[in-house]
């Protein structure tokens, strides 16, 4: 046992919790079956929360997602033998958990569990909006709260896919396997925006005191890796969804500064970028063009190497980023989409251009809650000094921004407006 930091172990456990919840979870529901995976996720959850009472006064394990799983199976043998409907199967499932804590599970059998469950977790049986919320609870341990964030809408309905999803998996005794053929194929799109939503969540936190977590954008990257080694993912929009993942990431360390502040690219310590991150992002770029399907992660991905490649904010290719703008468009001419278009549009025919580039877009007023758009609007306007009508927007972008680091951020560009209003 290590020596106890009462003040380290909910860290501590917030960590283990995104990291090896989900190995924990598909190497229990290996063992229960899949209709059983409400029970997996109870018995992790209850190591954790013993976890969290018994560590602070008896020091951490050695090898604490060791202790965590030790204990959820050990829970789980409760479970099977106190309860009726395990009856006829105990003997099996006692033999599976008593063996397989005898050792621990191979890596390969922990990647393999792993996207068996992710694959169930976008099986069509289940209603495709509940799909991506069942992957990112029980593989990657977000709560419904930030679930609900990354969907716009409320935990009440969040909760209640998730409870008629696993409805669903109960009622057609779905199997604990990657699926093969036409099925694969069906099933892939989802698992990929499940993985893009989860990079997307620890890119720019809906919640907490971080802008930044690190761990999501690392376990998403880490998930898409499992995926994209494995036959059954090995494809072109796999490699690109990953070649984005890592390109983003790579500049994660150059995105806030040393007080957790944002930073804008063009403010960013290019420096700081992690160059073999970008080398491996630009690697699985090239294994995405491969075929003919251009998918939004190819241009996605393709967008963020414009980024990386240059050396300073000036040396970017703003053309050609416009350019897959204007593809991305044509797939997925969604509001967000067009206002970062716009943003491009902006740096190569100037911020008027934006500007009427913004208001063009078809649907704007479903962006009226979004605090960027009106941050973008501010900094527009501030680039041509209209500095009153900039402050309007950023006055309301401080408004609605979620997290403490984004309104820091915007507090400073409205300060900023309203004393060039003074000087004019």
């Amino acid at each position: 046992m290590k020596d106890p930091n009462p003040t380290d172990v909910p860290q501590l456990l917030d960590h283990l919790f995104r990291h090896e919840s989900g190995k924990m979870v598909a190497a229990l529901t290996r063992i229960f079956g899949i209709e059983n995976l409400t029970l997996a996720e109870d018995v992790v959850q209850e190591a954790l929360a013993r976890a969290l009472q018994s560590w602070p006064f008896y020091g951490v394990p050695e090898n604490p997602a060791a202790w965590i799983m030790r204990t959820s199976r050990n829970l789980a043998l409760d479970v099977v033998r106190r309860q009726k409907v395990f009856r006829d199967k105990e003997p099996e499932i006692t033999r599976l958990i008593e063996a397989s804590s005898d050792q621990p599970i191979s890596e390969n059998e922990i990647s393999d569990d792993r996207l068996r469950l992710i694959f169930v977790c976008c099986h069509p049986v289940i209603p495709p909006e509940a799909q991506v919320a069942l992957a990112l609870k029980t593989l990657c341990g977000f709560s419904t709260t930030e679930i609900s964030r990354a969907f716009i809408t409320t935990e009440a309905a969040i909760a209640k896919r998730l409870t008629r999803a696993k409805q669903k998996i109960r009622e057609a005794g779905l199997r604990f396997e990657i699926p093969a053929g036409e099925e694969l194929a069906a099933r892939l799109e989802t698992v990929l925006q499940s993985l893009y939503l989860l990079f997307n969540e620890g890119y720019k936190a809906s919640t907490g005191d971080k802008l930044v977590r690190e761990d999501v954008c690392f376990e998403a990257i880490r998930l898409t890796s499992l995926l994209v080694r494995h036959p059954a993912g090995d494809l072109p929009k796999t490699h690109a969804l990953l070649a984005l993942m890592l390109l983003n990431a790579a500049r994660l360390p150059g995105r806030v500064d040393d007080q957790g502040n944002l930073l804008r690219i063009q403010d960013q310590d290019r420096a700081r970028w992690d160059k073999a991150m970008i080398a491996r992002g630009m690697f699985h770029l090239s294994r995405a063009a491969a075929g003919h399907e251009v998918t939004e992660y190819h241009l996605q991905a393709a967008i963020a190497s414009c980024h990386t490649v240059a050396d300073r904010f000036e040396s970017t290719d703003w053309p050609k980023i416009l350019s897959f703008y204007d593809r991305l468009g044509e797939i997925d001419p969604s509001p967000v989409v067009l206002l970062n278009r716009a943003v491009a549009v902006a740096e190569v025919r100037g911020p008027q251009a934006g500007i009427d580039a913004i208001h063009a877009i078809s649907g704007r007023d479903s962006l009226a809650a979004y605090y960027l758009l009106h941050a973008v609007l501010g900094d527009l306007e501030f680039r041509l000094n209209h500095h009153e009508a900039a402050a309007r927007h950023f006055k309301e972008a401080l408004l609605l921004a979620p997290l403490e680091s984004e309104r820091t951020f915007l507090a400073k560009r409205l300060e900023s407006c309203e004393q060039s209003a003074l000087k004019a």
